[in-house]
């Protein structure tokens, strides 16, 4: 392993430790659903600014046959541990904007410490952006989203609160075979490598189905059990489309099955989600 490594890792296991911490001094599952909110949030900022924008690139050297995947690597990182968990440190415990400025100046600390360690490039992003983007709009969202975790939730909201928590659970079971195992890849000849085509096609594919998972697990079915026969059909039928029109590639005879079973594991966990976010209790615990 190489020394860019261990400062990706370092940062991973202070995010873990970190969690752990919120999780014993409230022994609250809810906290977890709203750190999954917040990595969601988190997967669709990325979409944008990094799988299409390309505003910075990661260097942790954790997967050493395709760049960019290594980079993807970084940006989990950052996005599905180290700002989440801040995220839901400030807002489970309900921390003061001392805190907050805290936590800003930390991760703004570490971006310029990783670009002057050569580990992290910015192509147009700035640290000021981040900083912004913290104080502005993550930070603030998380400490909405603790909030209606406390209520019973309903209509839109519920939709989208949803989607936030099932989304990460969906893409990372979705992409890390691919980076780790090369399962299959997309094609749409939009960027100059595979791996970025694959990335950026995976994106907008683990947001359709998140939102086929929401729909079709609010949806008043008379047996229940054929959501699933219906959803795991239709994954099938998809990646075959998907073959047929050249954009998507098997390596390995097990791929298509396996994202048929994730279709059904991911909708049974939306379901049990959607019900827990329903009957969400009324009261918030004292601080």
């Amino acid at each position: 392993m190489e020394f860019k490594s261990y400062w990706y890792l370092g940062l991973g296991i202070l995010s873990i430790l970190l969690l752990a911490y919120v999780y014993l001094k409230t022994r609250d599952p809810r906290n977890f659903l709203l750190f999954l909110a917040m990595v969601g949030l988190g997967y669709i900022i990325e979409t944008v600014i990094y799988n299409f924008g390309h505003s910075y690139h990661y260097y942790p050297k954790l997967i050493r046959h395709d760049t960019f995947y290594d980079s993807n690597m970084g940006a989990m990182a950052s996005n599905a541990l180290a700002l989440p968990v801040a995220a839901t440190f400030l807002a489970a415990l309900r921390k003061n904007w001392l805190w907050i400025l805290f936590f800003i100046c930390f991760f703004a600390g570490t971006e310029w410490l990783f670009l002057k360690l050569g580990i992290y490039k910015h192509n147009w992003w700035k640290i000021t952006y981040t900083a912004l983007g913290l104080f502005f709009v993550y930070f603030p969202l998380a400490k909405l989203f603790y909030t209606l975790l406390w209520q019973s939730i309903q209509g839109k909201l519920h939709s989208i609160l949803l989607f936030l928590i099932i989304s990460p659970i969906s893409a990372s079971f979705q992409f890390t075979p691919i980076m780790f195992f090369s399962n299959r890849y997309y094609e749409l000849g939009l960027f100059n490598t595979l791996s970025e085509d694959t990335t950026a096609f995976g994106s907008i594919y683990y947001m359709a189905v998140c939102l086929f998972y929401v729909w079709i697990a609010k949806y008043p079915w008379k047996l229940n059990w054929f959501k699933y026969v219906v959803t795991a059909c239709l994954t099938f039928i998809v990646n075959l489309i998907l073959q047929k029109a050249g954009i998507l590639h098997s390596k390995v005879w097990w791929d298509p099955w396996y994202y048929v079973i994730l279709s059904v594991f991911v909708l049974r966990f939306t379901v049990y989600i959607s019900k827990h976010l329903t009957n969400g209790p009324q009261k918030m615990p004292d601080p």
